[in-house]
């Protein structure tokens, strides 16, 4: 299945801890150091949505101190600053489309020697089952995570084991958070 199959087919739970996972997967971006996760908050209501919204302003306002004013950076918090307060399918699905969006964008930002990203037409097409590996490997290893977080969700819901299913979202998330973490720290000694 496509991965704006499963976006189309995902519950709340799936659609908030894609999101999120998009958004945390881009935080090497912020330069807040090594290892910090502020989103954890959001991760904790991804489950049920227990405080979300409260959650979600205390996110805001934790972050609220990187300075950030363009680029990548600035499209990862606006994102965060789109997010629905409201733990409904309809404007989490919008907000979740558009943070998978954005993640594969600034990979492909990072596949890309000149730092241009990939069109919007091509990333569209390789969310819809087009050949990801034609936009360089950071794009198909994120195309690829997004796709896997959204079934081992689908796999768990209203399961006994759906928590378990946000906790193997965080941690494949997080393996992605390395990667681009990696990625910039080589691109940043090989300028210097």
């Amino acid at each position: 299945m496509s991965l704006l199959e499963l976006i189309e087919r995902a519950d709340e739970r799936a659609l908030a801890a894609s999101a999120v996972a998009c958004l945390d997967r881009c935080l090497p971006l912020l330069a807040g150091p090594e290892g910090a996760e502020p989103l954890r908050p959001l991760w904790a209501s991804c489950e049920d949505g227990r405080e979300w919204a409260i959650r979600l302003t205390a996110v805001r306002t934790a972050m609220d101190h990187e300075s950030v004013t363009d680029g990548p950076a600035a499209r990862v918090r606006a994102m965060l600053g789109a997010a629905p307060s409201d733990f409904a399918p309809a404007p989490l699905r919008e907000w979740a489309g558009a943070c998978s969006l954005v993640a594969l964008e600034i990979h492909g930002r990072f596949d890309a020697p000149d730092g241009d990203a990939p069109h919007d037409a091509d990333l569209l097409k390789a969310a819809r089952g087009g050949a990801a590996a034609e936009l360089g490997p950071l794009v198909a290893g994120e195309l690829e995570r997004q796709v896997r977080i959204l079934e081992i969700l689908a796999e768990t819901a209203g399961t006994a084991g759906s928590g378990a299913g946000v906790r193997k979202a965080l941690d494949l998330s997080t393996e992605g958070r390395r990667v681009l973490r990696a990625v910039m720290s080589r691109r940043a000694r090989i300028r210097g």
